[in-house]
This record gives C-alpha cells, sequence and structure tokens, in this order.
C-alpha cells in the first residue's frame, strides 16, 4: 500500500498528465448575467441560463441508453455518448441541481461542489449530505480531491464545465447536461438514465405534477388572479427580477401563476435599479438574498421611496423566501420546497 506521500505524489502527477494533454483546468461557466466568465471569476452561481442567445430556452441534448450485456449502459447527452456502470456507486457532482437531483433519486454523491469559496452545502439539503466531500466550486472543481475519490461516474453541464470535460472524463465516466436552469426537468431525467433511476425520476415527476394539481385545486379562482413577482438581491449590491425562462419561473408556470406585465418575458433575468422598482409590483412578492444581508442592497431598495408605493408592498403581500432552493437548487428537491412556500403563502389564505 503506497503511503500518503507517495499517493499524493500520483495524484499530483495524474493532474499534471491530464493539463497536458487537454488544456487549462479553468473552467468556463457563466456569471450571474449568464455571460463567460472564467473559473476564477467571483460569481453568484444560479439557475442561469445557458451562453446561447436565450440559452435556458434550448433543450439539452437528445439522450438514449443502450445496455450492454455486461450490464453497462451508454448514455447519450450534450457531449456524446458515455458508457456508465450499470448501478454507479461512487458518484461526484458538479453543480447544485445535480447534488439536488442525486439526492433525489436515492443516490448519495461520494462528492459535490459548493456554490462559492468556503460555502456549504445547501441549506435545505442538510439531513441528506453529511458524509459527502467537498471538491471544490461550481467555478472550479477540485480535479486532484476528484481524482481522490475515485469516482464511477461524474454528473455536471456543458454550461459549467465544457472546458475541463476532458479532463473529467479521464477521471471517470462523464454526463453532461447542455444547461441548467428552465431545463432542470429534462436534466433530471437524463441524470436519471445515467445514474440507472428512470423509474424513481418517473415517480419525481408524477408527484410533482400531482403537488401542483392540489395547489391549483385549493388556490380555485384566485390562482388567475395572483400575479407573482421574484426579486432576488446579490451580494455586491446587484438586483434582479426573475422572468419565466429560468427554473423558478418555471415552477411558477407549472403551478399555473401567471406574472406581472413586466416580468411576463420568455428570457431568464434582468438587472436593475431603483427607477424600476415599479417593475417589481404584483399581487405577492417572493424575495430571496444571495450572501449576506448587510452585502445586498436589499436594505437600499427598501428604504427608497417607490418601493413604499407598490402596491404588493402595502398591501403587505412580500415574503422573504430561501435563496438556496428558489433561486440556487434546480432540481427537484428544490422544487418541492418552492410549493410548500407556495401553499404556505397562496394557498392557505
Amino acid at each position: 500500500m503506497p503511503t500518503p506521500h507517495i499517493q499524493r505524489t500520483l495524484i499530483a502527477l495524474l493532474i499534471g498528465i491530464l493539463l497536458v494533454a487537454c488544456g487549462s483546468p479553468a473552467a468556463t461557466t457563466t456569471d450571474q448575467t449568464g455571460t463567460s466568465a472564467t473559473a476564477a471569476a467571483s460569481t453568484a452561481p444560479e439557475a442561469s441560463a445557458s451562453p446561447a442567445t436565450s440559452p435556458d430556452a434550448s433543450a439539452p441534448a437528445e439522450s438514449a441508453t443502450e445496455t450492454s450485456s455486461s450490464g453497462d449502459r451508454v448514455v447519450k447527452h450534450a457531449m456524446g455518448e458515455t458508457t456508465v456502470p450499470a448501478n454507479p456507486q461512487r458518484v461526484v457532482v458538479l453543480d447544485t441541481g445535480e447534488l439536488d437531483t442525486a439526492l433525489a433519486l436515492g443516490v448519495k454523491p461520494v462528492g459535490a461542489v459548493s456554490a462559492s469559496q468556503g460555502g456549504s452545502f445547501p441549506a435545505y439539503l442538510a439531513d441528506r449530505t453529511e458524509g459527502i466531500t467537498n471538491v471544490g466550486t461550481i467555478q472550479q472543481p477540485n480535479l486532484e480531491a476528484i481524482i481522490a475519490l475515485k469516482p464511477d461516474l461524474i454528473l455536471s453541464s456543458k454550461l459549467r464545465h465544457e472546458a475541463i470535460y476532458p479532463q473529467l472524463s479521464q477521471i471517470a465516466p462523464t454526463v453532461f447536461t447542455e444547461a441548467v436552469g428552465v431545463v432542470w426537468k429534462e436534466n433530471l431525467m437524463l441524470h436519471a438514465e445515467a445514474l440507472g433511476k428512470t423509474t424513481e425520476a418517473q415517480k419525481l415527476m408524477d408527484d410533482y405534477t400531482a403537488r401542483l394539481d392540489e395547489f391549483k385545486t385549493k388556490m380555485g379562482d384566485r390562482l388567475a388572479n395572483t400575479k407573482v413577482s421574484t426579486v432576488r438581491f446579490l451580494s455586491g449590491g446587484k438586483v434582479r427580477i426573475y422572468m419565466k425562462q429560468s427554473f423558478i419561473g418555471t415552477v411558477l408556470q407549472d403551478a399555473g401563476l401567471p406574472r406581472p406585465p413586466a416580468q411576463d418575458k420568455d428570457v431568464f433575468a434582468e438587472e436593475v435599479s431603483k427607477e424600476r422598482i415599479p417593475e417589481m409590483d404584483g399581487d405577492v412578492m417572493f424575495v430571496t438574498t444571495f450572501g449576506a444581508g448587510e452585502e445586498t442592497a436589499l436594505a437600499t431598495f427598501q428604504s427608497d421611496p417607490l418601493w413604499s408605493q407598490l402596491g404588493v408592498v402595502k398591501a403587505n403581500k412580500v415574503y422573504p423566501v430561501s435563496d438556496d432552493y428558489w433561486m440556487l437548487g434546480i432540481g427537484m428537491l428544490a422544487a418541492n420546497r418552492v410549493i410548500d412556500d407556495l401553499f404556505t403563502h397562496l394557498a392557505q389564505g
């Protein structure tokens, strides 16, 4: 058995070989506006769009699974075709959506990334993530840490990690979706194929639809007259109104909830200044914050005269909710937590 020192040396040599063969490991991902940024950039990961003009609207690559006599399966995905184990045991996931999905399907990854440097896994998953090794951030996965875990399957997306796909695929079979965010349900089904959990995934989808049907029934006539505004305050002072082509936009649409005219757009989100506070109005507003409260512009916006003039503020219908699952989760467990909030704030009134 090699000593720990020799093991670390071998890992370092392997990473060096991978980098020489495949180029720099700095992953290209998306920043908060959906534009390309290197992995070294400081960004706030979210249910963002793909790099195309309206990326979130793009569907993931077609996928299909072929099973060999050995039980291994060939999965078609955004980067081509990959042979995956019949029953993966050591899965590494490189985005929050993949972590949510794996756990929802009953698979506990051996490794996962966090949304930010020094950050933890999403709080709404705390009871499920004990023992999972942190392998860096979404922007910059730690290849050495991934190799050390000896994964038999890696899950991520072309949007996040196309630049390091060659390195990852040499470490273990790697399956990528095309994008994230608005295509989260399609991604769930592709990841389920890779994990050998398609039956479980369909059950999750059926239960999701049933919960939303129950919500619509409880809302009754109020449903069509409840326009929902979604606003996110990020560290660094940026403020976004989220539109229909986003993770949260799809959940609200599936719930049958209309959006205010200013937010009824087939785009991901729009960054706004205080002058655009009127566009935040609705029958209800859900507000999230990414980062410490004092690092966001929430207090500044709330003290602006335009804020107090909003009909939703006057009606006391502004509800703070968790950024972890409204914006970052991008999976079925997150979607169900959003539905919990919709029942609490809208259906019980």
